[in-house]
């Protein structure tokens, strides 16, 4: 009888060839069909602005988008990525100027430390995009998979629903 609990030993190689969609790039690189996205972005493609938290899904440090959709990139196969678009914080910014939702968090003082910030902002830019603003018990809500150790949850909060206020003033729907 074994023990179902142990790891299986390697069986061979398990790196595959990866071709990624990052931030309207095509990215290539040489993984193990394991490697998280989070660890491809930041190991392999130098992309280092969404965080490696608490590497269990639970706090949002490593939020990316794939496909318009957010998602933990520390849960993500990197494998599963392959043919869809990835948008990472490094992608947000519009010719070199801060996102509505970027200005938004410095204007708002939403970070302090700021290692959970660019998680915030993802997050927040699907929540703004889904129209889950419109209460601060919606933009909580919108927000909860986020942590922020330093506890600027008010200045977040501020940040976002300016945000979404710009948005709607830009879109005609405000």
């Amino acid at each position: 009888m074994t023990d179902s609990t142990a790891p299986l030993p390697p069986s061979g190689d398990h790196h595959v060839p990866l071709e990624l969609q990052v931030n309207g790039r095509a990215a290539r690189l040489r993984a193990d069909i394991r490697t998280t996205l989070l660890d491809a972005l930041r190991d392999g493609l130098g992309l280092t602005g969404s965080k490696k938290g608490c590497d269990r899904g639970q706090c949002g440090a490593c939020t990316v988008h794939v496909d318009g959709r957010r998602v933990l990139s520390c849960l993500t196969l990197a494998v599963g990525a392959q043919g869809k678009q990835v948008t990472t914080i490094e992608g947000v910014a519009e010719d070199d100027r801060l996102s509505p939702v970027q200005q938004a968090f410095v204007d708002h003082d939403g970070f302090q430390c700021g290692f959970c910030t660019p998680g915030q902002i993802m997050s927040a830019i699907c929540a703004i995009r889904d129209g889950d603003t419109g209460s601060d018990a919606a933009v909580r809500e919108a927000m909860s998979g986020n942590i922020c150790r330093c506890g600027a949850y008010e200045g977040i909060l501020r940040a976002v629903r300016s945000a979404a206020e710009q948005t709607a003033r830009q879109e005609g729907t405000g």
